[in-house]
């Protein structure tokens, strides 16, 4: 039977509910105290685990405390600091350009808007989003690969593009919730709902997934 929005809408909703049940607690991994800090850590995560990033970060920014630190870096000194993250020259190169963006356009502060965020080199709507949510408390949804795969499985929406998962879970789940539920999500892909080996058996969700791939045995 085809599941109409409505009911697509209460299911997303009940999802969220149970969320909040199994993960009262959830929030960004990444470890920061500003938001420069999130932007950094997030441009790290990417390809990268954040427990690899947590462990780099502390050296990184007892060294580079504002943009202009990063704006003015060593490239190699650079690398050699985030070279455990990998991609480290590409990470590096947009490390350099984000700060020297955020001091020619923005006084070297992070700005709190989504449009202005995009527009910085090495930042995407994800980790924008990230930022949004985890520093300045404006609701965002965060599709990183575990939110894309669960967001699949739970039969939220059938998109690929991350920005299309964006705009289809945006319409099913209450705003005050997008934060939570990204990190939520995450925290769930992570610890249950794996790429390879889902815990399907022991997931709080179950009832409302109707992913034909579960394995009940």
């Amino acid at each position: 039977m085809r599941e109409s929005k409505d009911e697509r809408r209460k299911r997303a909703r009940r999802i969220v509910r149970g969320l909040h049940g199994l993960y009262p607690d959830a929030q960004c991994a990444l470890r920061h105290d500003s938001a420069l800090q999130l932007v950094v850590a997030t441009i790290l995560s990417a390809q990268c685990t954040d427990e690899r990033v947590n462990q780099v970060t502390p050296a990184l920014f007892r060294k580079y405390r504002a943009a202009r630190d990063y704006a003015n870096a060593d490239p190699l000194e650079l690398q050699a600091t985030i070279r455990p993250t990998g991609f480290f020259r590409n990470k590096t190169k947009s490390l350099i350009a984000l700060g020297q963006g955020l001091e020619e356009r923005f006084g070297g502060e992070v700005p709190d808007r989504l449009e202005d965020l995009v527009g910085l080199p090495g930042i995407g709507r994800k980790t924008a989003n990230v930022v949004l949510g985890t520093w300045f408390g404006v609701p965002g949804i965060t599709v990183d690969t575990h939110v894309k795969r669960l967001s699949g499985r739970l039969g939220l929406t059938a998109k690929t593009d991350p920005d299309k998962i964006e705009l289809d879970l945006g319409e099913l789940i209450p705003a005050e919730d997008w934060t939570f539920a990204s990190h939520a999500l995450i925290w769930h892909g992570r610890r249950v709902c794996t790429a390879r080996a889902p815990a399907c058996r022991r997931c709080g969700l179950e009832p409302d997934c109707p992913w034909t791939g579960k394995n009940l045995v």
